[in-house]
């Protein structure tokens, strides 16, 4: 659903794991600060709100979203993670930049988190404008850093769930 038709900031509060358990990085790009620091907070306030330890939140920050892979795996290897999530705003601007710069995070972000086997969450924003931005980060369409940090736990507990051998859906 586009987010122009749902606020990011909305979810199902009963149905999301507790964060207690698990660690996560977060990695943030400098880049656009006033929208990325946005994120930021709600990721952060989110993962403590559902039970996260302070010291279980480790921060990196990278000067733009072109770096969020590479700051996420030396994130990863420096601590043992259960997921790490990306945050970022590639404003479109006047030239294509934003569709390799956005292609290059989304790989990134994938080739890690099949080479890990761990969540690496793509909490990017793309829009065309800065008002656009604006309204993802804590604007009228609420904060894509909250939808990033339940994607984050949710994913992590999925992990833990399969690890500790119950249930699958789908194939044995």
């Amino acid at each position: 659903m586009a987010s122009a038709l749902k606020n990011l900031s909305t979810y199902d509060e009963a149905q999301l794991p507790s964060a207690e358990e698990f660690a996560f990085g977060i990695v943030v790009a400098d880049w656009n600060p006033e929208i990325t620091h946005a994120l930021y907070e709600g990721c952060y306030d989110t993962l403590i709100k559902h039970g996260a330890k302070e010291a279980n939140i480790h921060t990196a920050q990278v000067p733009g979203s072109f770096e969020l892979p590479a700051g996420a795996k030396m994130m990863i290897d420096k601590h043992k993670l259960d997921a790490v999530i990306c945050l970022g705003c590639v404003i479109k601007g006047e030239t294509s930049h934003n569709e390799y710069i956005n292609q290059a995070v989304a790989s990134g972000l994938t080739n890690l988190s099949m080479v890990y086997g761990k969540p690496f969450i793509f909490g990017v924003l793309t829009p065309n404008t800065e008002e656009q931005a604006r309204d993802r980060a804590g604007g009228k369409h609420g904060n894509k850093g909250v939808e990033a940090a339940v994607t984050a736990i949710r994913m992590a507990a999925l992990k833990d769930s399969l690890k500790a051998g119950q249930s699958r859906i789908g194939f044995s």
